[in-house]
């Protein structure tokens, strides 16, 4: 047992084909990227599994993890965060990340904790659909993106972002959670310190 996930032995990504720590966790990740590709319609090739997403929040900086994000037409159209537990509290890191993960918004986000979901909308932030079964097959999102102009995010609100999502992701987690990196970042060097 490595952090506080119960390691079940090594498995194959559904995806890659790569190695992979066999978890709980990791279970309904593999799950779930099946899901999307044999009901929902996506293409292996359009899903990128556990991108590494750099913040900053003043100067504390960490890497945080995406477990999917959904590439459609070269564009990010829906990124999927997991987690355990409650959804509701996952909603606005979730947002968060969806608002630093490219120079513009990403039009969809899905959290789950495997037996459930709730699909956002990244825009406004609410909640569109429940259940897994909701989430929208490709030639949905590849619709809703057609429909929907590119919204460019700030320089300054992606700054307040970053620090939204290291508050929840990283000032919150746990010690042992092999899921997030923190970085070190220089600062100004302080006189006599």
């Amino acid at each position: 047992m490595t952090g506080h996930h119960l390691i079940l032995g090594e498995g194959v990504d559904y995806l890659t084909g790569e190695a992979i720590t066999d978890t709980h966790d990791e279970r309904y990740r593999q799950a779930l990227a099946k899901l999307l590709v044999e009901k929902k319609g996506y293409y292996k090739s359009d899903i990128f599994p556990r991108r590494k997403l750099t913040v900053v929040a003043g100067n504390k900086c960490a890497q945080v993890q995406i477990d999917f994000t959904v590439v459609l037409n070269d564009t990010a159209a829906m990124i999927i965060r997991y987690g355990p537990g409650s959804l509701v509290t996952r909603h606005r890191p979730a947002i968060a990340a969806s608002r630093v993960v490219a120079a513009y918004q990403i039009p969809l986000i899905v959290v789950t904790n495997g037996l459930d979901a709730d699909i956002i909308d990244g825009k406004t932030g609410k909640v569109l659909s429940k259940g897994i079964e909701t989430i929208p097959s490709r030639q949905s999102l590849l619709d809703r993106c057609r429909a929907e102009a590119k919204e460019p995010i700030s320089p300054q609100r992606a700054e307040s972002e970053q620090r939204i999502l290291y508050a929840y992701d990283v000032d919150d987690s746990c010690p042992c959670d092999d899921s997030i990196c923190r970085l070190l970042k220089k600062g100004p060097r302080i006189r006599g310190g």
